[in-house]
């Protein structure tokens, strides 16, 4: 199965794409790192959804795990934020999951990332997305 992690930061999503292949993980290379919203009007949304949509449809991504933000408080979300998470959900036949802190340290407790973050060859700003997908994958949450 091939899942698209995604922490949402600000005015961006960071993305990270992982595969599950008979119980092996594997990292494909993919075009974009982040995807940003310079243009935060209904046009601007729009085309920050269908460029998603496309990267979805190019990779054939079966699954994207959003990490919850906060709603409220010190490290609530920010507003664009929460617009970008809703155009991601809105997007058509895409099977979306937003996952909890709670659970990813819980599904990370019971199966540890086998190698270090640094071997992978992620960029570090991507480990909270790449945490994401591999926790969503090892847990029995989509199986």
């Amino acid at each position: 199965m091939k899942a698209c992690g995604i922490e949402i930061k600000s005015n961006e999503a960071i993305v990270c794409l992982l595969t599950l292949t008979d119980g092996v993980f594997h990292l494909p290379d993919c075009r974009t790192r982040r995807l940003t919203l310079a243009d935060t009007s209904a046009k601007g949304l729009k085309n920050f959804q269908n460029t998603f949509a496309k990267l979805v449809e190019d990779y054939k991504i079966e699954a994207v795990i959003i990490r919850q933000r906060q709603s409220k408080g010190k490290f609530a979300g920010s507003a664009i934020g929460f617009k970008l998470e809703a155009a991601i959900e809105l997007i058509n036949d895409l099977d979306v999951t937003i996952y909890s802190p709670t659970d990813i340290k819980e599904s990370l407790r019971k199966n540890p990332i086998a190698v270090p973050f640094s071997e992978t060859g992620l960029k570090q700003f991507q480990e909270p997305a790449f945490t994401t997908a591999y926790a969503w994958l090892m847990s029995d949450a989509h199986k």
